[in-house]
């Protein structure tokens, strides 16, 4: 399979390839286009020229593409979860679940797009408003330049692209280096539900080519990036006035109550999945656990038990919990960060395995706060558990962080849950569940090192738009 960039409405070759490998079997599945600067200008010129055609469409009829795209995803859904499968190595459930989010996401931008609105103002309710009526409206902000991940290849691309289209912006999308399958396909969807040309735009490559330069282009008017704090404090440099969406890192931790022993068989059902679903791969995997000292041995116990049945392998396989990392590179970082956290003293109660890209789900017990494991985001099937003796000292665990996406919290007591609520440094608490909870048009977003602005179809829709005030003098 030759892959070609999307661009103006056209497949268009790139002057050089490069391989792509399947991370589990490392067999090459593609060669993958690789976009230089004059196909990134190309792809811009487009989204530009789209621009006005785009923002004056009628708000039906953007609703009417992003469902015709949602329809056609549920047409070729199995297809959609086959190639998430082979680029990402994420399991073929797992895939299926993935695609299934993607048309609600799609399905949530058709309604969003026709609920765009703004509000009247009383000028009146101030001395000298008298005689004046007031409202305001919000407008496409212009070209959003969209750099994804890896992990979610097609749903992350529609938590930017929904948004975008609904509020009639045009794009271009910078995917993956690893994942650019996924989002050329939803390319050939855009197409056949009738986007009109340039007003989507796909450019695969390198991201010091495509990212520099769709960073700090004047057309850009929007860029929203889901990826490491490194590089997103870099592109928040670059980017001068334009408006700015960050995704970023996050070492999500999980709070559990001494009051919930008779649960404990639940949460572990639940925590463990959060744990090591998409092999720790999600922004917001359970990466923390911090049990109340009175549950800790049962909770550690029924933990490792659970984990340890978790199968592992094939992606392709639809009994395979857990595959493959996304590279060498990480499977060799899993295991040095183990090894890290073994020699300022923890103890390893499961895993500590690898076999190429796969790392066996790994569970780290009594963690030092100062470990790679405890302080960075593994993104990898590694979990820490630790006691805590109060809520506020688990409180003020999760926070000794750089990152604050989200945090979970396990209670039967509601002045427990509004005190943690107030108090965590994150931006999501979820009450009674596990961090890596998520549904697609909740506002998703965090403080700290994990980011700025939201995410979730209306609130992106707000950050990719401007209000204006329009007043009348009677």
């Amino acid at each position: 399979m030759k892959t070609r960039l999307y661009i103006n409405g056209n497949w268009v070759e790139a002057k050089t390839y490069r391989p792509l490998y399947s991370p589990f079997s490392g067999e090459q599945i593609a060669e993958v286009a690789v976009a230089d600067e004059a196909d990134v200008n190309q792809a811009l010129a487009a989204a530009e020229q789209a621009r006005k055609q785009l923002a004056r469409m009628a708000a039906h009829e953007r609703a009417a593409i992003l469902h015709k795209v949602a329809v056609l995803l549920r047409e070729r859904k199995e297809e959609c979860a086959r190639t998430i499968a082979l680029e990402a190595g994420k399991p073929i459930s797992a895939a299926r679940a993935e695609v299934e989010r993607t048309i609600m996401t799609y399905t949530f931008a058709a309604e969003e797009a026709r609920r765009i609105h703004g509000e009247m103002i009383p000028l009146d309710a101030a001395p000298g408003g008298e005689g004046r009526v007031a409202y305001t409206l919000r407008q496409p902000l212009g070209v959003v330049a969209a750099i994804t991940p890896f992990n979610f290849p097609m749903n992350l691309v529609a938590h930017k692209v929904g948004p975008a289209i609904a509020a009639g912006n045009p794009l271009v999308i910078k995917p993956a280096w690893q994942t650019p399958l996924s989002t050329l396909l939803l390319g050939e969807l855009f197409a056949e539900a009738g986007l009109p040309a340039g007003a989507l735009n796909i450019v695969t490559g390198s991201g010091s080519v495509i990212g520099d330069r769709l960073v700090t282009d004047q057309r850009v008017k929007v860029v929203t990036f889901t990826g490491s704090p490194e590089v997103g404090i870099a592109i928040r440099s670059k980017a001068g006035l334009k408006r700015v969406t960050l995704e970023l890192g996050s070492n999500s931790a999980l709070i559990i109550d001494q009051d919930q022993a008779e649960h404990i068989p639940a949460i572990v059902q639940r925590a463990v999945g959060g744990a090591f679903a998409y092999a720790g791969q999600v922004c917001i995997s359970v990466q923390r656990v911090f049990v109340h000292e009175r549950l800790y041995e049962t909770f550690v116990e029924q933990f490792v038990a659970r984990a340890a049945e978790l199968k592992i392998g094939d992606p392709l396989d639809n009994d395979t919990d857990v595959s493959a990392v996304i590279s060498a590179a990480d499977a060799e970082r899993c295991m040095s960060w183990i090894d890290e956290a073994e020699q300022l003293g923890a103890t390893v109660a499961l895993g500590k395995r690898r076999e190429g890209n796969l790392v066996y789900p790994t569970v780290l017990l009594n963690v030092d706060p100062q470990a790679k494991v405890s302080c960075q985001e593994v993104f990898g099937p590694i979990v820490m558990i630790n006691p805590i003796s109060s809520i506020d000292e688990a409180i003020a665990a999760v926070n000794d962080s750089k990152y604050g996406l989200q945090a979970g919290l396990y209670t039967n007591q509601l002045s427990v849950a509004f005190h943690a609520a107030e108090e965590l440094e994150v931006g999501g608490v979820m009450i009674n569940d596990i961090p890596t909870f998520r549904v697609d048009h909740m506002p998703y977003g965090g403080v700290k090192e994990s980011g700025m602005g939201r995410e979730g179809i209306k609130y992106a829709i707000e950050e990719m738009t401007e209000m204006k005030l329009v007043c009348f003098k009677k």
